[in-house]
This record gives C-alpha cells, structure tokens and sequence, in this order.
C-alpha cells in the first residue's frame, strides 16, 4: 500500500461520514457544517489528483462564501425554531418515482456513453504551470465575467431578502 492510497482511503472515510452525518443529523446547522467538512474533504481529494487550483476554488467558493451563506439563513430565519411541517401522503410516493427514475438514468449513461477513448496523459512537466494558470484566469475572467457578476448579484438579492423576511418575522412576533 503506498502513502497516497492510505491518504486517500482515510479521506474516502471521512467524506462519507460527513455525508452520513450530514443526512441523518436532526441539527440544520450542524448538517451544514458536516457539509463543509466534505467540501474540505472534496478539496484534498483535488490535491491528491494534483490539482491545486481547483481544490482552492473548492474551498473559497463552496466552503467559504456559499457555506458561510447558508449558515447566516439558517441562523438569521431561525430553522431550528419552526414547528416540523406535516409531509403530505403524495410526496414519498412521488420521491420515490423520482429517485428510481434518476437512478436508472444515470445507469444508462454509463453504461451507454462510458467508453474507453486512451490513456490519460499527465500534464507535460515542462509546460510553465503559471502560464497555464495565467490562460485559465484570463479566459474565466473575459469569456465568463457575465456569468460570475450575475451570480454575484443573486447572492446579494438572496441575503437581502432573507433580511427583509427576517425582520418582517419578528415585526409580526
């Protein structure tokens, strides 16, 4: 066994016990901080496959800004306060339908569409990775800057509203 398959194996272990825990935990706050840990977990896998920049944009992106956000709406609205809704006699039925259906769809993809095209190759050793970096920022930050400014705005909106909702709740109380 080498280093690597030890690492991964410990870090394959925590990542679905941070699912687990993420599932089954009865707390919304602590199911969203076993969220972040498998986000971390998720990152260091990247590391494992030599990926730095995506592992750090894993952790700024998901376990910083959008964790951080979901953490301030469950604590700002209170989640843990609200009485449990009543499910209605449809919703596992339809669950149910829903999540076989995706299970065969994903089945179908691959077995059909997974085919064997060559051997991976690893990055050329001689190519200047921050080069490489450079190209890949520029191409972010000129082809897809509609896409990020438009998600930036809806983040905003989205803490805004859960302002507006929050105080309105506790006008009514």
């Amino acid at each position: 066994m080498t280093s690597e398959l030890i690492v991964f194996l410990v870090l394959a272990l925590i990542s679905v016990a941070a699912a687990l825990g993420m599932l089954l935990s009865q707390n919304a706050v602590y199911s969203a901080l076993f969220l972040v840990l498998n986000f971390v977990t998720v990152a260091l896998f990247y590391l494992l496959l030599g990926a730095p920049f995506i592992a750090m944009s894993q952790i700024t992106v998901y376990a910083g800004a959008i964790m951080v956000l979901f953490l301030f709406v469950i604590m700002l609205l209170g989640v843990e306060n609200l009485k449990p809704a009543q499910a209605l006699a449809w919703q596992k039925p339809l669950a149910i339908v829903l999540a076989l259906g995706l299970a065969l769809e994903a089945l179908y993809l691959i077995f059909t569409r997974a085919q064997i095209s060559g051997v991976t190759l690893a990055p050329d050793a001689s190519a200047n990775s921050m080069e490489s970096l450079r190209n890949m920022a520029l191409t972010l930050f000129n082809q897809y800057l509609l896409p990020f400014e438009i998600t930036s705005i809806l983040l905003l909106a989205a803490m805004v509203g859960v302002i507006a909702l929050a105080r309105q709740e506790k006008a009514k109380s």
